[in-house]
């Protein structure tokens, strides 16, 4: 009985691997075909990038925005200091990324991309460093509180 049950086993895959082989004969993949994934493939690729390289941008610009604000409460530079812990976070993840990308920068591939993908990263370490600046650290200066308060009476 198990015999058969072998037998038939091993005719289906013979006939899966014959089958596969006939078709593979019969329409196999060009070059063009297979250099247009290729180039299909980069450019989504590229497309990917270039989407997170603007949501950076977005929160660049948010974060940059915040620095404006005067006289916040003790609830707001709590969720300010926590919004610069997430930046912190979220860089971290965005240089191990582009590290992993090293490899096809060095071949060129989407070298324009992943140049602007880390330049994004450094404005956003620029960006949430100017943050905790003003809110944490020059407020702790003499000088500058002179000059702030000079400066909201023009």
């Amino acid at each position: 009985m198990e015999c058969l049950s072998h037998k038939a086993k091993i005719q289906n895959t013979f006939s899966s691997v014959r089958d596969f082989s006939y078709s593979e004969k019969r329409n196999p993949m060009s070059e063009d075909e297979m250099n247009n994934q290729l180039l299909d493939a980069i450019l989504d690729f590229k497309k990917s990038i270039k989407d997170k390289t603007k949501r950076i941008y977005e929160v660049n610009e948010n974060v940059e925005k915040l620095t404006w604000f005067n006289d916040l409460d003790e609830e707001c530079l709590m969720l300010t200091n926590d919004l610069i812990s997430a930046a912190k976070d979220l860089r971290t993840s965005l240089i191990r990324q582009y590290i992993s990308l090293d490899f096809l920068r060095k071949k060129g591939v989407a070298k324009e991309e992943i140049k602007d993908f880390k330049n994004s990263i450094d404005e956003l370490k620029e960006t949430y460093e100017d943050l905790e600046s003003v809110f944490f650290y020059l407020p702790e200066l003499p000088d500058f509180v002179e000059t702030t308060k000079q400066l909201s009476l023009v």
